[in-house]
């Protein structure tokens, strides 16, 4: 059997933000297809990682690459989200004044500003995209309300499928199931496993009872490097992730 493709690589990434190290010797290698679940203490240097990868901030060293040897690097944000990679913020930010609907016309894949987005006929193949994202978030029922009378999950759902509409290779999702109920966390967990295999996915987390829906591989990240790497009992049962993340008592209430 072939070997995977890696679809995302860092080695040896160094940044450091007035004389603080926030990414130290960092290597982090996924497949393509795969979902990658990031856990940490806060510091651990999750989102600068996330800024490395998606162009906002440059590493002072290392390789950062995409697919088939695309030096992330030497990009900005701009190209890179071209390239397929498209990134979820922890807060929603959706157009609270526009329909659902609205909202995945206005990110549909390609060049589009607000005004002729809305205002250009909709071709059939872009409606029948548009009603496959919908169904794919659960909002097919809510197709016409405005996005500013949805749930705070319901809007998480909107931006996933905000993304998914411009079709990214790679989503990076910062935690989804933050200010989620139970049911809207685990249906979250469900949406995002439905998208492994057609798209990879990173995603950030700090609530382990989530982490623990989705069972995929977790990566640890401490002081700007990889802590372990393993399924979700293997990082639970680590001594050293007990001893910087897990055993914390603010922490405790997610095991």
């Amino acid at each position: 059997m072939a070997a995977k493709q890696f679809i995302l690589l860092l080695e040896s990434v160094n940044k450091t933000f007035d004389g603080f190290k926030a990414i130290s010797e960092l290597n982090f290698y996924m497949d393509q297809g795969e979902l990658r679940i990031i856990i940490g203490p806060n510091g651990a240097g999750k989102s600068t990682m996330m800024d490395i990868i998606t162009g906002r901030t440059r590493p002072d060293t290392g390789k950062v690459e995409f697919e088939k040897n695309t030096d992330l690097t030497k990009l900005n944000e701009y190209q890179i989200n071209r390239l397929g990679i498209g990134r979820k913020f922890q807060t929603p930010s959706v157009y609270i004044h526009h329909t659902v609907f609205e909202n995945l016309l206005l990110s549909l894949k390609g060049p589009r500003g607000v005004f002729p987005a809305l205002f250009h006929r909709i071709s059939p193949k872009e409606r029948e995209r548009i009603q496959e994202v919908l169904a794919t978030v659960g909002l097919s029922e809510r197709a016409q309300w405005k996005a500013g009378a949805l749930s705070h999950g319901q809007k998480q759902w909107l931006e996933i499928g905000m993304l998914i509409a411009q079709d990214p290779k790679l989503l990076l999702v910062d935690e989804p199931a933050a200010g989620m109920t139970d049911e809207e966390t685990h249906k979250t967990a469900e949406l995002l496993l439905g998208l492994e295999g057609k798209h990879s996915v990173v995603v950030i987390e700090h609530d382990m009872t989530f982490v623990r829906q989705l069972a995929r591989k977790v990566t640890v990240l401490h002081q700007g490097t990889v802590l372990c790497e393993g399924s979700v009992d293997e990082v639970q049962n680590n001594q050293r992730v007990v001893e910087v993340y897990l055993g914390r008592k603010h922490e405790k209430k997610h095991l």
